[in-house]
């Protein structure tokens, strides 16, 4: 297969969701992709979910003036959320789906709203930015091993586990209700660390992610190695040379 032939491949490659959330997601997505009016097209979701991310970081780094901020946060989550994952579904219920375009900017439109999200919380009172920037650096070399298998297999598995996208958000919605309504305390003495709520689920959900893809690269390769095996390293004998 040439590199054309394997990128087209990558782009149309299966798309396979393993998340807790996927189905019922998905039929309520074409749902509501069937009732919007003509006049909204799939790049103005894409650029609604832009917006709002960033409008979520600002939320959150403006939530050290108060805890109100949070519930700000979690409305814009919300709207993130439409705005993510509207803009393909719409493409494909209207039928005028951009195989490549979609697949280059749907991919770089989640990279920059993960790195919005992720900094905006570690510039908050709630999440460490150490904490914050590990969890965007896990995500993103996640997503360039998604990418690779696409190329490498033709096949798109977003799916790490059964804890997606969605199912973050809701995670932080969860935690920012819970923060905001005061149900659970702040700080947490870890090893001499004092860590929050967000900070320990940050760090769980990270670690998670580095295990993940600890194991999945290494049955990648040697998925890779049994197609192409290597060549002996040994210099053939002086015999074979003649």
């Amino acid at each position: 297969m040439s590199l054309d032939e394997r990128q087209e491949a990558a782009v149309k490659a299966e798309r396979e969701e393993s998340f807790l959330l996927a189905v019922p997601e998905k039929r309520f997505l074409r749902w509501t992709a069937a009732k919007l009016p003509r006049w909204i097209l799939p790049d103005d979701m894409t650029a609604l979910g832009v917006v709002a991310a960033l409008a979520v970081a600002v939320a959150y780094q403006l939530s050290n003036d108060g805890s109100a901020w949070l519930w700000v946060a979690s409305a814009l989550l919300v709207v993130q959320w439409v705005g993510d994952s509207l803009d393909g579904t719409l493409a494909r219920v209207r039928g005028i789906e951009r195989p490549t375009y979609g697949y280059y900017l749907d991919h770089l439109v989640d990279a920059i709203a993960t790195a919005a999200i992720g900094i905006g919380l570690g510039l908050s009172p709630f999440m460490l930015l150490s904490v914050g920037t590990l969890i965007v650096v896990a995500y993103l070399i996640l997503s360039i091993n998604v990418y690779l298998e696409s190329f490498a297999f033709n096949r798109f598995s977003i799916g790490y586990g059964k804890i997606g996208p969605t199912e973050i958000r809701l995670i932080l919605i969860l935690l920012n209700t819970l923060l905001a309504l005061d149900l659970v305390g702040l700080d947490f003495d870890v090893a001499g660390l004092d860590l929050t709520v967000f900070d320990l689920v940050g760090l769980a959900i990270a670690a998670t992610m580095i295990v993940l893809l600890v194991g999945r690269s290494f049955r990648n390769l040697r998925e890779l190695a049994e197609r192409e095996p290597a060549a002996s390293r040994r210099a053939p004998p002086a015999d074979e040379l003649t």
